[in-house]
């Protein structure tokens, strides 16, 4: 068969995907001849997951100058010499207002014109020369756009910058990752934050390359400029002595270098880098230091084989896992008054998670770090006022500032049993309470083979905002509820028992995971620490020599939970149209999932009103009517289901064990895409050479198209130990996967060229 061929036979694989709920699901939206699965739906009011089984954190965050709301705003500093405050909008508009909680106004302090806007840096001599220095990038309307910094003269009260003294100090092509940060050092020079000029994977290959201005730290003379320019190059730059290097630039190896900042007693340069895969990264920055992007992600490798830079890779002062920060945002050295126990600690956050945290440097290394608060809010800078407050702006909208967080005058009573969690009539009985619906999927994750049941808990009558393309979207204080039951004789469903009951709880606009370990007399399940546990299960299997084997349960931390649940995956694996697109089994009563959901009003679904030919467009509206009935819309293969195409299953069973991180601008370094929609092109996997440990296969390749001897996804597939995939929660090879695999990548045509070692 051609490779043209074989795509041809990928599509209609591909649509026997879309089409199998029509083969086992034929119904009308208005069929209610059929007895529903479902038939009512009980309010829940009995749930007690909410808040945390940790200790309260510090520090909260309380909004501030209530009566004004900023559209996006990015960045946040003080006037000098003043009791203003200046908002930096992403729009290109700078607005200023007094430091009071009373006030109803702001004053325009720039208007940029077809830019996005960054930062702001005021002169070190403003006093005398009155000059302000603007991070922008634009134009907008360009399809090259451009990082400018730009230098105004500001006058008037309250101050406002003078568009005609606009000068252009410095510029170079950016079109996404733009860094956006600047500031002046001890030593009167100004340093630039500048990102790989992308928006994925260093697509430009330019973080190792020191020949452009792009993921680097600058630095640069705005006082003694050259002749034709805005500034001149300070002769201690660290690459003046390499032919075709930048001289402005002073280190490299940056992503997105979000937030710059000097400590104004140390001298210490910060910088928060945002990662992309798995990682979020805190610099002390050094002279004519490589911080590694892209062939490395912080200390870990993301594209290794990458050529490097001319000095080596120094590692992150601090490095978190996507788990715990998903889209850093550097910070601020402390220096004042309100918060003494704070002076002196470098106050940062997160986009993602809304955590903020604080840390202390000395001597090259961190002496003190701890988690500060967990707010609700996207925090994209951090500042000082004039009185000591530490402030952040919330891109949603508002400016808010940390005060310490009261002692409760009653510890909050997380629960530590199952049997606490109000979740179930009967813990024992595993029976969960009425208003709990029961569901499945199509394409299961691969557990070790154990056994689950699932189950959504949605408070009160609140509703599930159905979308037919995504994770489905939840309210506040839902909670997914799985547990796991592992045959302690190989194949005896009657030696059955329940090892883990695991929650996902939605709060505070973020999921969190829980995980309970059952005891063995299968009355109650505890709350496992938040570092995980590991246990050993002795397995009666006769295939085993001396009839038996032990199996390793991994009972996950909290930080692991979210790893899998990642933002690439909307953080939810199950609940998504193709896979909640199936019957289920309500008590005798097989229904299809999305029919018995929608008959008792679980959904709302968003439909988007056309706009006018003259006018607004009106509000969305919200029905609790499924746009199309379940056999019109998409689902999964079980792959485990011999009488389904090979494509399809195996493509769900990728899809479903892999694609939560290798999709596009996932959290799979392999940049390849499994998604179940990605065509054999655009997976960048079929006859792609490996950009890891090719593990001494033949002629290696990530899939090699009719040579499974040969393809890096099996070898890892069939792998327990380093290099193995998943690379978490599984100490068992999944056997009837591996088959599935190897029989679809050896019934793809052989490659051109390339020998059949099959």
């Amino acid at each position: 068969m051609s490779l043209a061929r074989w795509s041809r036979a990928w599509r209609i694989g591909a649509a026997a995907v879309a089409l199998l709920a029509c083969a086992t699901v034929v119904w009308a939206a208005d069929d209610t001849a059929r007895p529903f699965g479902l038939t009512n739906r009980a309010p829940l009011l009995t749930s007690r997951v909410i808040g945390s089984p940790e200790p309260p954190l510090p520090y909260r965050a309380k909004q501030v100058f209530p009566a004004l709301k900023w559209n996006h705003p990015l960045y946040i500093t003080t006037e000098p010499a003043s009791d203003r405050l200046l908002v930096v909008e992403q729009n290109g508009r700078i607005l200023s207002f007094p430091n009071d909680v009373s006030v109803t106004s702001t004053n325009i302090f720039l208007e940029l014109a077809d830019h996005e806007t960054y930062s702001l840096r005021f002169h070190p001599g403003f006093a005398t020369n009155h000059f302000v220095f603007v991070f922008a990038n634009g134009p907008n309307s360009a399809k090259r756009k451009q990082n400018r910094i730009l230098r105004y003269t500001v006058a008037g009260s309250p101050l406002r910058c003078d568009p005609a003294s606009e000068t252009v100090i410095i510029e170079w092509l950016s079109n996404g990752h733009n860094g956006g940060e600047m500031d002046f050092g001890p030593d009167g020079m100004l340093y630039i934050s500048s990102g790989d000029g992308t928006s994925d994977s260093d697509g430009l290959d330019t973080g190792q390359d020191i020949r452009d201005l792009a993921s680097g730290v600058l630095r640069i003379n705005v006082d003694r400029p050259a002749p034709g320019l805005g500034y001149s190059v300070p002769r201690d730059n660290p690459f003046l002595h390499i032919p075709l290097a930048r001289p402005e630039l002073w280190a490299f190896g940056f992503r997105n270098p979000w937030r710059l900042s000097f400590d104004r007693k140390t001298g210490d340069l910060w910088v928060g880098d945002i990662g992309q895969d798995l990682w979020e990264m805190i610099y002390v920055v050094q002279r004519g230091a490589n911080y590694g992007w892209s062939v490395m992600e912080g200390s870990h490798p993301f594209h290794p084989l990458r050529a490097r830079g001319p000095v080596p890779i120094s590692k992150p002062t601090i490095e978190h896992p996507h788990s715990e920060a998903r889209s850093i945002t550097g910070g601020t050295v402390y220096h004042g008054d309100r918060f003494p126990e704070l002076r002196g600690a470098y106050i940062y956050g997160d986009y993602g998670t809304g955590k903020i945290w604080g840390a202390r440097y000395s001597r090259g290394k961190i002496t003190w770090h701890r988690e500060l608060a967990d707010t609700p809010h996207q925090p994209l800078a951090f500042a000082q006022g004039q009185r000591g407050e530490i402030f952040h702006a919330d891109y949603g909208g508002a400016i808010y500032e940390l005060e310490p967080n009261p002692v409760p005058k009653s510890p909050a009573k997380f629960p530590r049993k199952l049997s606490e969690t109000g979740l179930f009539a009967s813990v024992k009985g595993h029976r969960v309470q009425p208003a709990l619906i029961p569901y499945s999927v199509n394409s299961p994750l691969w557990s070790d083979g154990t056994h689950k049941e699932r189950f959504i808990a949605v408070p009160g009558t609140n509703q599930i905002e159905f979308t037919e393309g995504g994770a489905w979207k939840f309210p506040e204080a839902s909670v997914l509820v799985k547990t796991f039951s592992l045959d302690l004789e190989a194949g005896n469903a009657a030696s059955r028992q329940r090892i883990e009951t695991r929650l996902l709880v939605f709060q505070q606009s973020e999921w969190v995971g829980y995980t309970y370990a059952w005891n063995t007399a299968q009355t109650d399940a505890e709350l496992v620490a938040s570092g995980g546990v590991d246990r050993t299960f002795t397995i009666r299997d006769a295939a085993s020599p001396g009839g038996s084997r032990r199996q390793t349960w991994h009972y996950p931390s909290r930080a692991e939970c979210m790893v899998c649940h990642s933002r690439a995956a909307q953080f939810v694996l199950g609940l998504h149209t193709h896979q909640m697109n199936r019957d289920h089994d309500y008590g005798g009563v097989r229904d299809n999932q999305l029919r018995a959901m929608e008959h008792i009003g679980l959904f709302k679904v968003r439909q988007v009103q056309p706009k006018p030919r003259d006018g607004e467009r009106p509000p969305d509206r919200l029905t609790d009517k499924l746009p199309k009935a379940p056999d019109n819309y998409a689902k999964l293969a079980d792959p485990y289901d011999m009488t389904q195409p090979l494509e399809a299953r195996a493509r769900s069973y990728l899809h479903s064990n892999c694609a939560h991180c290798h999709v596009e601008a996932g959290g799979g370094n392999a940049a390849i895409n499994l998604h179940i929609n990605a065509k054999p092109d655009a997976m960048r996997a079929l006859g792609v050479d490996g950009l890891h440990d090719k593990f001494n296969l033949p002629d290696a390749k990530v899939i090699a198209p009719g040579r499974p001897a040969s393809s890096i996804l099996l070898h890892r597939l069939s792998t327990r130990g380093p290099g193995q995939m998943p690379p978490l929660a599984s100490s068992l090879v999944d056997d009837a996967a591996v088959k599935l695999i190897r029989e679809w990548i050896a019934a793809m045509p052989v490659s051109s060229g390339t020998p059949d070692s099959r």
